[in-house]
């Protein structure tokens, strides 16, 4: 049998007016210490933003989310937070924001596959 290893994950939202607490799930960050594994995976569907809320900028959003991806895979081109190891880089982008992208609360439970498990989380609050 397989070990199942401890991750933590959380949704990656979209609250265009942060006061009304509304929030459309464009994506997911997984980290699982010990498969060495932190990765963002994201969607921006244009539609269902544009009728979420009309007037945000794509494009800077997109942006943003990138930044997510840049950060999890490290090194210089995750800028200060990139040279941080795996666990703080997580840590920093799941921190509470009163932003535009925020994440959910963490969430534990074990997977065999990081990816995969990413992969089916993904599928199930985002797409």
């Amino acid at each position: 049998m397989q070990e199942k290893h401890l991750f933590e994950y959380a949704v990656i939202r979209v609250v265009p007016r942060v006061e009304r607490e509304e929030f459309l799930n464009v994506g997911i960050i997984l980290y699982c210490a010990k498969q060495k594994f932190l990765k963002a995976l994201f969607e921006t569907n244009e539609t269902k933003l544009n009728a979420f809320c009309g007037k945000l900028d794509c494009q800077e959003l997109q942006d943003h989310l990138r930044s997510f991806e840049l950060i999890s895979k490290g090194g210089k081109a995750g800028g200060t937070i990139g040279a941080l190891d795996m666990a703080s880089r997580f840590r920093w982008l799941t921190a509470t924001r009163s932003t535009v992208v925020q994440t959910s609360k963490t969430h534990p439970g074990f997977c065999i596959d990081a990816q995969e498990t990413l992969e089916k989380l993904y599928a199930q609050l985002v797409l």
